[in-house]
């Protein structure tokens, strides 16, 4: 799903589309599958120049594509700027090109804006945290265009939700669920 659904022609959208990057895209998937107002979140790459990376294309960090997921949401329940607060409350923001032991261009903290008002929310939301020194260092998160979105081969889709008993899915995953969980408990689907 590459494009915004623009619904009636009264200009308000049915739904739209986040694309965000923060470390593994498991890990993010995992997140936002649990929130509300989130219809669809799919695993993927984009930021890059290779056209359709597969996953081993971009680990070794040739490609320039970011590890992303891409959110298909309901404005009227949660808004791009809600995105961004659990964006920035599940991953470090501050460290560039890494996610704890995840280390390449892959791993980059990346906001792929769909539209002129999401790049403003995005800039706002950084500027915001950076101004309340929710970090010790500044957000180096990069607030770029969307282009293009290649979706991840299908044993990237759903992989927490298919693999928890997996080493990264216990060690890593689990305590960003657990944390996102306890911050946005009143914004979860169940």
């Amino acid at each position: 799903m590459n494009q915004e659904n623009n619904g009636a022609k009264s200009g308000q959208a049915a739904t739209e589309v986040a694309t965000l990057a923060g470390g593994c895209f498991w890990c993010l998937e995992a997140v936002y599958d649990q929130l509300k107002g989130v219809l669809e979140v799919e695993s993927g790459y984009s930021g890059g120049h290779v056209p359709n990376p597969n996953y081993r294309q971009v680990c070794t960090g040739m490609t320039g594509h970011a590890e992303v997921v891409q959110i298909t949401y309901d404005p009227k329940v949660v808004s791009f700027g809600d995105l961004l607060d659990v964006f920035f409350t599940i991953h470090d923001p501050t460290t560039l090109n890494r996610q704890g032991a995840d280390v390449g261009t892959q791993y980059r903290s990346a906001i792929f804006y769909h539209s002129p008002e999401q790049k403003a929310i995005a800039e706002q939301t950084i500027a915001r945290l950076n101004a309340e020194k929710v970090w010790n260092s500044p957000i180096v998160t990069e607030v770029t265009p969307f282009e293009k979105f290649y979706r991840a081969e299908d044993y990237h889709q759903e992989y927490f939700e298919n693999n928890p008993d997996q080493g990264y899915c216990r060690v890593v995953i689990a305590p960003k669920v657990a944390k996102f969980r306890k911050h946005y408990m009143e914004k979860l689907k169940r």
